[in-house]
């Protein structure tokens, strides 16, 4: 019996080459495809946050850049999966997004992001896509973070 896959938009750790793309790769998680390149259509503010320098796409449309990222196809075992990783919906929330492949393609897609949030995230840099970087390197020890840390950033 086949399943229907859903559509995710990944724009942070996840995508290709980034710290947290073993998630997508790994088949004990479930299956993913990559589809294509994309970004949102609508204009989103990507920031860099807390001390574990977490890419957060944050819930105030309309601000920012379009966001850069990567639309895979996924089971329901690896949506799953994923809605582990990002802690939803007690951290990040989700939903259904309009995403314009660079074949110029409109699919919706799943995208995690931010909903409650301190004002201050809007003065940081706000990045169309993120790379994790030397100077500013994720930290794996995320794991240890509570939705409280977006209010002691730092």
């Amino acid at each position: 019996m086949s399943q229907a896959l859903k559509r995710v938009f990944v724009y942070g750790t996840l995508k290709k080459g980034e710290p947290n793309h073993h998630w997508l790769t790994s088949e004990k998680n479930g299956f993913s495809r990559l589809l294509a390149k994309g970004k949102t259509e609508i204009k989103f503010p990507l920031v860099i946050g807390t001390r574990y320098n977490i890419p957060f796409l944050l819930n105030k449309p309309g601000v920012g850049h379009n966001i850069e990222g990567e639309i895979y196809e996924v089971d329901d075992t690896m949506f799953s999966n994923l809605d582990v990783l990002e802690e939803y919906p007690r951290y990040y929330d989700r939903e259904l997004q309009s995403i314009l492949t660079n074949e110029n393609e409109k699919l919706e897609c799943w995208l995690y992001l931010i909903r409650n949030y301190p004002e201050s995230m809007l003065a940081k840099p706000q990045l169309s896509s993120y790379s994790n970087r030397p100077e500013q390197p994720y930290s794996e020890n995320y794991v240890q973070s509570k939705p409280d840390d977006l209010f002691t950033d730092g």
